[in-house]
């Protein structure tokens, strides 16, 4: 090919790719890629790794530990018993048997407060540990051998990772490794064995990783839900408000209108604000700092509690509401509906062999109470559902409570709301 053609087929290619859209498309897409230098795209790498490690290091203490209980003093009391068997009845040859069972002794009840003091416990196991092998390597003996039931002590990386603050387990790992690496290399024992011990180690650290990630995101689906139960009555005490100041707008329209010709009229109109807007402080005291978030259209739940009956198929759903309930506020109404229409829900989801439940609503003194009862087999609460939750938060949101729970052993499910009355109704 001459140069003038090779000329000629390169300026036919440069056209074409200008006028594809395709080629302009793919061109346009590349040239950054290729001009943004690797540098840039490592610094970017760095960043969001750097991000990351500092958000686990700032990560808070698990709020769920609990002190120890009774379970923990007698696992505790049976690893003790056990040691001191196999000491002195199963492995006789076990170098420095004695020592080694007295340094198990001091460190094991720390494993007490592993959930609530983890830096604690993995401090005295390294304090021990480190201890004994000071004591031994003065001697012309063996290192001092592992009983078999030391392996409780996995717990202690377990509980660094699933109850300490981000910066604890940090340190408490690394203090664990340090202890456990030193101890591996003082005895004689295969680099299969150091592997597999390794292995261990690292799988009790991601497990209680994994299982605090599942308590995390189970408590922030909590928190999703009583947010929604907030949003839910505060749409319903935006509903209130709007329909009792349109009230006292129109009262206010009409006593202003007949003001000068009967002046009785314009006091009665005047009393009726002042009956609209008790009712509306009353209302707009239950709720506060809640947002509206959705558009839902308002309900009325007093008439759709009615609703509820059923005859089937499945259980039959009866609902027996007190006579003396018609003045019941709307968001009081509206918790009772939302209540009493989970509760019959998860009768029907959960419970077994149902056969009817029983919706009974009735007024106290001083509040309303609101009754579901089932005579299913098992739990109506059951499962990883956030019913009774978002139940509860509704319930207290508005300054009564809720209790759930079996009637006895096989014997059905119960429901039960007690929620106050409004301040001069």
């Amino acid at each position: 090919m001459s140069e003038e053609a090779a000329q000629d087929f390169l300026k036919k290619l440069t056209d074409w790719r200008d006028r594809s859209p395709a080629a302009r498309v793919t061109h346009s897409a590349i040239r950054p890629i290729r001009r943004t230098p690797a540098g840039h795209y490592r610094a970017g790498v760095l960043t969001r790794v750097r991000s990351m490690v500092l958000s686990v290091w700032r990560l808070p203490a698990a709020p769920d530990a609990r002190p120890p209980g009774g379970l923990d003093y007698a696992f505790v009391a049976v690893v003790a018993a056990l040691a001191v068997v196999e000491v002195a009845v199963l492995r006789t040859d076990l170098p420095y048997r004695w020592l080694s069972l007295a340094g198990f002794l001091a460190w094991l009840p720390t494993l007490l407060v592993r959930r609530t003091m983890p830096l604690l416990t993995v401090s005295v196991f390294a304090a021990v540990v480190m201890a004994l092998l000071v004591v031994t390597s003065t001697t012309a003996g063996p290192a001092p051998g592992d009983l078999n039931t030391a392996v409780v002590g996995l717990l202690i990386p377990y509980s660094l990772t699933r109850w300490a603050s981000g910066a604890g387990a940090a340190e408490g790992l690394t203090l664990f490794f340090v202890v456990a690496s030193t101890s591996l290399a003082s005895q004689d024992v295969s680099t299969a064995d150091r592997i597999g011990g390794t292995a261990v180690v690292v799988a009790a650290v991601a497990l209680g990783a994994a299982v605090r990630a599942r308590a995390m995101l189970r408590t922030r689906q909590l928190d999703d839900v009583r947010q929604q139960e907030r949003e839910r009555l505060a749409r319903d005490l935006h509903d209130t408000v709007a329909h009792h100041l349109t009230a006292i707008a129109i009262s206010a329209q009409a006593g202003l209108a007949v003001a000068d010709r009967e002046p009785d009229a314009a006091t009665d109109a005047l009393r009726r604000i002042d009956e609209e807007a008790t009712r509306t402080l009353a209302e707009t005291r239950k709720v506060l700092r809640m947002l509206r978030t959705d558009d839902e259209p308002p309900v009325q739940p007093l008439d759709d509690l009615l609703g509820l009956a059923s005859d089937g198929p499945g259980p039959v759903v009866t609902v027996d509401v007190d006579v003396h309930l018609d003045d019941l506020t709307p968001t009081v109404a509206a918790a009772l509906q939302r209540i009493a229409q989970e509760a019959v829900a998860n009768a029907r989801r959960h419970a077994r062999d149902t056969t009817l439940v029983e919706v009974r609503v009735t007024r106290e003194r001083d509040c309303v109470t609101l009754a579901v009862t089932d005579d299913g087999r098992g739990s109506a609460g059951s499962g990883d559902g956030f019913g009774i939750a978002g139940m509860t938060e509704r319930a207290a949101l508005l300054g009564g409570r809720l209790e759930a729970g079996p009637l006895a052993p096989a014997a059905g499910w119960r429901v039960t709301a007690r929620l106050p009355l409004e301040e001069g109704r």
